[in-house]
């Protein structure tokens, strides 16, 4: 794919490098600070409207490299201004990290021209503020790596639709308060992996009790996209780009908080070792 060569070593600006703003999901959130979802009067602490291309999801494409302009190669800045598909994902993916990395106080903005020589001026504002930072300074430590990993992969949508998610774990940003969970109490799956390490992976599992109310909201990364083999007929599942499906999370993680809600742990690659484990998991929830 294009968009890993390009960016390969300098996603640095990824914070806000011109994707095409969801306007309707956009208002939904109010991002200047008191994270409000405006349109039902609660706190949004860790919920995210999720759209994200798993097309988009390029794993070599990640670098650790500060998220500002300054830090972008020539290639990053062309890939990021191409008007065509791979500019489409590469800016796509881009909204997405400074979702997850900055405050809703940060902003990255940048512009491009499309093809009929309209310029497109874009402001991506931060939401979960996961690492902040990462504005100013590289991405080098690998808990934080894995942080945003799992948040990435958290908002990919096999159907490219939003839908509002609540993200949990025990990091800060992503403890959800009481109404939260109320409001938002069918759990989905978990998600883990590091798209930055020089072997980049992404996994998920999903919640049984929840596989069949993901797939009606249109959320399919979790579990896999139930596909039919035109030639046999059989059904198929699908992953989401590269985000693996490892299995049930009811076989690969171990306790759920009794507080939050989230998987601790789960086993951070259980084809190769069925005792190794990661305690850097998002957990995802939706509504009933």
């Amino acid at each position: 794919m294009r968009i890993v060569a390009l960016l390969a070593g300098s996603l640095a600006t990824t914070g806000c490098i011109g994707a095409e703003i969801e306007e309707d999901v956009e208002d939904e959130v109010d991002t200047s600070g008191s994270t409000v979802l405006t349109t039902n009067g609660y706190l949004a602490n860790a919920l995210s409207p999720n759209a994200l291309s798993p097309n988009a999801l390029s794993p070599n494409a990640l670098s650790p490299n500060a998220l500002s302009p300054s830090a972008l190669s020539p290639g990053a800045v062309a890939a990021l201004k191409n008007p065509g598909e791979s500019g489409d994902l590469a800016r796509q993916l881009l909204r997405y990290i400074v979702g997850c990395a900055l405050r809703p106080d940060q902003t990255f903005s940048f512009s491009w021209i499309e093809g009929r020589g309209l310029i497109h001026r874009e402001v991506y504002r931060g939401e979960l503020g996961l690492a902040p930072w990462w504005a100013a300074d590289g991405l080098e430590d690998g808990h934080h790596q894995r942080l945003i990993t799992a948040c990435i992969a958290s908002r990919a949508n096999w159907y490219g639709v939003s839908v509002m998610v609540s993200l949990r774990n025990g990091e800060t940003p992503l403890g959800s308060q009481d109404v939260e969970r109320a409001i938002f109490p069918v759990r989905e799956g978990a998600f883990w992996g590091n798209l930055f390490g020089a072997t980049p992976y992404a996994r998920a599992c999903y919640a049984p009790q929840g596989v069949e109310h993901a797939r009606k909201a249109q959320r399919d990364c979790a579990a896999g996209h139930v596909a039919v083999d035109p030639a046999t007929g059989a059904a198929t599942v699908q992953p989401c780009g590269p985000i693996l499906i490892a299995g049930s999370c009811d076989e690969l993680c171990t306790r759920v908080d009794m507080n939050g809600g989230y998987y601790s742990h789960c086993l951070d690659d259980p084809w190769s070792s069925p005792w190794v484990r990661t305690d850097v998991v998002i957990t995802s929830y939706l509504t009933r």
